[in-house]
């Protein structure tokens, strides 16, 4: 089935199967367009990317995680996590203490720089998200595209789909 964009001669209407393979690519296109343009504003900004401003509000939003937090929210590789939050580290953001209950883990909290970083960080963030998504969706799209994006990812991970291997 050839891909028809939305409003094309002969595309689908509103009680139409939907196209699963166009789904699909729209919405890794968007994905992928969405935090190319967050990278660079946070980076123009505050010096940072997507992913370590999502380490980040994550640590601030639940002090005390582990690392093996971050990986389970984010599907990531714990490898790949904990040398982020390696680099946060580093950095002065992030700090690590033992974990009394679990001495293979630490608990992560962020320092006064990182909480500071984090809120503007925030607020550019969300700046650029309403300028580049607010009017794609609107009143009458908005609530029913994030509703079906929560049950798609709350079905994928209750059923565990997509997490790392390794």
């Amino acid at each position: 089935m050839a891909y028809k964009s939305p409003g094309a001669p002969g595309s689908p209407g509103p009680c139409d199967p939907v196209d699963l393979p166009a789904f699909f690519a729209d919405l890794v296109r968007c994905e992928t367009r969405l935090y190319n343009a967050l990278n660079d504003r946070l980076r123009e900004g505050h010096g940072i990317v997507t992913s370590q401003f999502e380490f980040l509000r994550f640590v601030r939003d639940r002090p005390g995680c582990r690392v093996a937090d971050i990986a389970g929210e984010f599907a990531i590789g714990i490898g790949a996590t904990s040398k982020g939050v390696d680099r946060l580290e580093k950095l002065g953001w992030v700090t690590r203490r033992p974990n009394p209950a679990d001495r293979r883990s630490s608990l992560l909290a962020l320092t006064d720089d990182g909480v500071r970083l984090a809120e503007a960080a925030e607020a550019t963030f969300t700046e650029a998200l309403t300028e580049l998504i607010g009017d794609a969706l609107g009143a009458s799209t908005g609530p029913p595209a994030a509703q079906a994006l929560a049950r798609l990812r709350s079905t994928l991970e209750h059923r565990r789909t997509g997490l790392p291997t390794g």
